[in-house]
């Protein structure tokens, strides 16, 4: 008979808040595109960004800029790599599993353009398919304001 995997518990407030605070301040590219943290667990994450003038990539339709996808999906997989890296270590505080984080970055990326994202508002998905000792595989996607699936991505990340 298999074993049932163990349940996954919820990260504790000041984990979450310090998460938050590095994604969505410390880390300024993420403050210029305007990307939140809605959802934060160690098996997947979601966030969202709202519409602003800053990030038209064609003025005639008011298109989101490519290049602001790719970087939303980057982002949200690197956030979703460390949730999944602060849940494998719920056993140590939370400050300590904060400073796990310096070592992560960007191997691979790929964001495939399914339809334009036009729209006041945007989720973005990610979840970590597989995390080892050195790399971690994501999934992520970037939805549009009626939940339409706009892009898809795919990326690993080192971890170590």
């Amino acid at each position: 008979m298999t074993k049932a995997p163990p349940p996954i518990r919820a990260f504790e407030p000041e984990f979450v808040a310090g998460l938050k605070e590095i994604f969505e301040q410390r880390i300024t590219f993420n403050a210029v595109l305007g990307l939140k943290i809605d959802k934060l667990a160690p098996d997947g994450v979601t966030g969202h960004i709202d519409m602003k003038p800053e990030l038209v990539g064609h003025f005639v339709y008011n298109r989101v800029h490519g290049g602001v996808i790719s970087a939303g999906l980057d982002a949200m997989a690197g956030l979703a790599v460390l949730a999944a890296i602060g849940g494998r270590h719920m056993d140590e505080p939370p400050a300590q599993r904060l400073q796990r984080f310096v070592r992560l970055g960007t191997i691979d990326l790929r964001v495939d353009y399914l339809r334009p994202a036009i729209g006041p508002r945007f989720e973005l998905r990610a979840q970590v398919l597989r995390l080892g000792s050195r790399v971690a595989s994501t999934r992520m996607e970037f939805h549009g304001h009626d939940g339409e699936l706009l892009a898809s991505g795919a990326g690993a990340y080192i971890v170590s």
